[in-house]
């Protein structure tokens, strides 16, 4: 039987770290599906279908990692897809805290998916989208932050 799990995000843009808790992910999971999750109250730098281009183009090297998207509760795609887990990354104690909030909703809604968290590496533990687009807002070198193809499109979006 086939272990599927699900990594959600807003990946807006996706990061280096994003993208170790992914790999690391896709080396337990037999399949790893990352879902966007679109949430219309944030106002997203990247549209969906370009953060799929890029987690694609981030991912291409990982066989078992699909990209999708979804509008309603993750737990609801995780049912719809047959996941058995949903793989989160940690930073920091306030991520745990906000992390299990969500967990213990999640475990309400469907107490047989369950929810595993990878820490971070420690070259990663400050990161997060916000402040990569800040950063490149203005002309900061991200190089190390984000896939090649994240600080393209990045630098695209500021020119304009």
């Amino acid at each position: 039987m086939s272990k599927l799990a699900v990594v959600p995000g807003s990946f807006d843009p996706i990061t280096n770290g994003h993208l170790d808790i992914i790999t690391r992910a896709a080396k337990v999971f037999d399949q790893v599906n990352v879902v966007i999750m679109n949430n219309s109250a944030k106002n997203s730098l990247f549209t969906v279908e370009e953060r799929m281009t890029l987690i694609e183009k981030a991912t291409a090297n990982l066989p078992n990692v699909q990209v999708a998207s979804s509008n309603g509760l993750m737990i609801n795609y995780a049912e719809s897809v047959g996941a058995v887990a949903v793989v989160r990354g940690l930073r920091a104690v306030t991520d745990f805290e906000y992390e299990m909030q969500i967990t213990s909703m999640n475990r309400v809604l469907d107490e047989d998916i369950e929810t595993f968290f990878i820490m971070t590496k420690n070259q990663y533990s400050f990161l997060s989208s916000s402040i990569v687009k800040e950063v490149a807002k203005y002309g900061g070198n991200i190089s190390e932050l984000v896939p090649k193809e994240v600080e393209s499109a990045l630098k695209k979006k500021f020119q304009q």
